[in-house]
């Protein structure tokens, strides 16, 4: 996937994640897996919640808000990640 910070600044956050998808269809060529949705929302949450994470300074309650997740939720992902 590419990385969204050297993506140009008025590049929406739709449009990369568009070209990662195809990219790493076609990378597959003949035998992407059948569980895509899964990878791909494995891809992108643990950078959202690591980078929400520093935004609040660490505040989980302030990262499940912004998130909009409960706090439970929010400690169960970031176990699952190892953030």
């Amino acid at each position: 996937m590419p990385d969204l910070d050297t993506e140009a600044p008025n590049t929406c956050l739709k449009d990369v994640v568009s070209r990662a998808v195809a990219q790493y269809l076609e990378d597959m060529g003949n035998t992407p897996p059948d569980n895509l949705h899964e990878r791909i929302l494995r891809e992108v949450e643990a950078p959202l919640i690591a980078t929400v994470m520093n935004h609040t300074a660490g505040n989980q309650s302030r990262a499940a808000a912004i998130l909009g997740m409960t706090r439970s939720t929010l400690r169960n992902r970031i176990r699952r990640y190892g953030l």
